[in-house]
């Protein structure tokens, strides 16, 4: 008997990858008209997203929280620089790259958001928006939980938590 049919196997519906893939492949598709409109690439908009809330960041901060690798993510500085929408920032440490959102890059980061915020309302009204922020917050409980099941000798005791 293999390990599979020792243990059942979820139904394909509630494989957690496959149902966060088909979230994200949904909800990409409400706001990537609004990306599109500005000539954006969807992880483009991460790095200005991430950028409009700090006043300048560095290349493997933008890397983890755009979720980028770091030769994507080169390519992309150049593009959002050439385009007048980041500037580099001179740093003390020469190793690391920082970067800034332009005036022009802020004005897009802004026209994107009035444009889809409407959308966006739409869909919290929709879902509830205490539910939209509950949900929000256990995704981002659920990545810092699997992050930390560093040690696969964890998951036997795990599962029988689970199952008990």
């Amino acid at each position: 008997m293999t390990q599979t049919q020792q243990h059942a196997l979820r139904k394909f519906e509630k494989s957690l990858p496959i149902s966060l893939l088909r979230t994200r492949e949904v909800t990409t598709r409400l706001f990537k008209p609004y990306i599109d409109r500005h000539d954006l690439t969807m992880p483009q908009w991460r790095v200005l997203r991430a950028l409009a809330e700090a006043d300048a960041l560095d290349a493997k901060t933008l890397s983890e929280r755009c979720v980028i690798l770091p030769p994507s993510l080169t390519r992309i500085f150049r593009n959002l620089t050439s385009r007048g929408l980041i500037r580099p920032i001179d740093c003390n440490d020469a190793r690391r790259h920082m970067v800034a959102l332009t005036d022009d890059g802020r004005a897009v980061f802004e026209q994107v958001v009035a444009e889809s915020e409407a959308d966006y309302i739409r869909l919290a009204n929709a879902f509830g928006p205490k539910r939209l922020d509950l949900l929000l917050d256990l995704l981002t409980e659920l990545r810092d939980t699997v992050q930390r099941l560093d040690d696969p000798d964890d998951m036997p005791q795990l599962v029988k938590v689970r199952a008990g």
